[in-house]
């Protein structure tokens, strides 16, 4: 599993929360859902968004944002229109005020409300029926420990702006929300998760990423292999000369190079990989934790619980009693 699969493959990743959004001026949001991660397309027209530490930032059709949670953002129409709504977690709709809006939205209706059941496949939210600006929002509760290891490198607003121009996916996203199929959930599910990995390929690819230094060393024509070995099949007796092997390269130059790339060296990067699995598999499985020892490539379940607690400063089952009892 790498990482961006890793960001997917939990329960609790499928099922994003997906929801369209429709805009007229004026308008402005305040988002505090603590969702650990966002994906926003501007499907029709543009808005402007807000950090709380940084310049505003113009988005417009064709563009999509990746927001790393729980920080929270504001998104408007113009700078100096005041916040109307606030998202707070669940997702729970309020105004300023505290007012709940999950009221039906009529056409004649004003305010901020959600579409009546039926319109489509896709929830619908906003503050008209048609508006100039319309957002295709999905909001992904997954915490998983794999992914972790990818979105830590991610700004906590990460913009790619024409993005429709380099991914089909956009467009199909945006000929989808709009049909009420059977199964037409399930079908955007999809297209969203294929969405997010699209764009933070396209992110971590792009030359102001910061994509972490493991990432970019998979290009590497020797220590590339060795990484997806690793990745792939975390359970095998790795030795530093076995993947030297598979590198066609001696123990001391893959070692050198292999850290030099990666930032750290070949046991110490299976040993954090091992152990992110691990912690995703206590949070998404029932498995006992002989299982789970097994499948990431420890001795026995005490070998799997000493690492882990020294890592992790909680047992592996702490660590699963924790993440049942936060799941929603």
């Amino acid at each position: 599993m790498d990482a961006i699969a890793g960001l997917l493959d939990g329960p609790r990743a499928r099922g994003a929360f997906l929801l369209r959004v429709e805009l007229d001026p004026p308008w402005a949001m305040r988002i505090e859902d603590e969702a650990p991660l966002s994906l926003v397309a501007v499907t029709r027209g543009d808005a402007l968004v807000m950090a709380d530490a940084g310049a505003p930032r113009r988005v417009r059709a064709g563009d999509v944002m990746v927001a790393l949670g729980p920080t929270p953002y504001a998104l408007a129409d113009d700078p100096a229109t005041p916040i109307q709504v606030i998202i707070r977690p669940g997702p729970t709709c309020v105004s300023v005020t505290g007012e709940r809006l999950d009221e039906p939205l009529h056409p004649e209706a004003g305010g901020w409300r959600t579409r009546p059941h039926g319109y489509s496949a896709v929830r619908t939210w906003g503050n008209t029926v048609e508006g100039d600006t319309e957002l295709l929002v999905g909001t992904y509760r997954m915490r998983s420990a794999v992914g972790q290891r990818l979105t830590a490198a991610l700004p906590t607003l990460a913009v790619l702006p024409g993005f429709a121009e380099r991914s089909s996916l956009f467009g199909l996203l945006g000929e989808e929300i709009a049909k009420d199929d059977p199964g037409q959930d399930v079908v955007l599910d999809r297209l969203l998760d294929l969405l997010l990995v699209d764009a933070l390929r396209a992110w971590f690819a792009s030359p102001e990423s910061a994509a972490p230094r493991w990432y970019r060393a998979r290009d590497d024509p020797a220590i590339g292999p060795a990484l997806r070995l690793l990745v792939d099949n975390p359970s095998h007796a790795w030795t530093v000369a076995s993947l030297a092997a598979a590198a066609r390269m001696s123990r001391a130059a893959f070692a050198r190079r292999f850290t030099e790339l990666v930032g750290e060296p070949p046991m110490t990067f299976l040993a954090g990989w091992r152990l992110a699995m691990a912690a995703d598999l206590l949070r998404d499985t029932d498995a006992t934790l002989d299982t789970v020892a097994r499948n990431v490539g420890y001795s026995s379940p005490f070998a799997l619980s000493t690492a882990f607690k020294r890592v992790h400063g909680v047992s592996p089952q702490q660590h699963r009693q924790a993440a049942h009892a936060a799941a929603p």
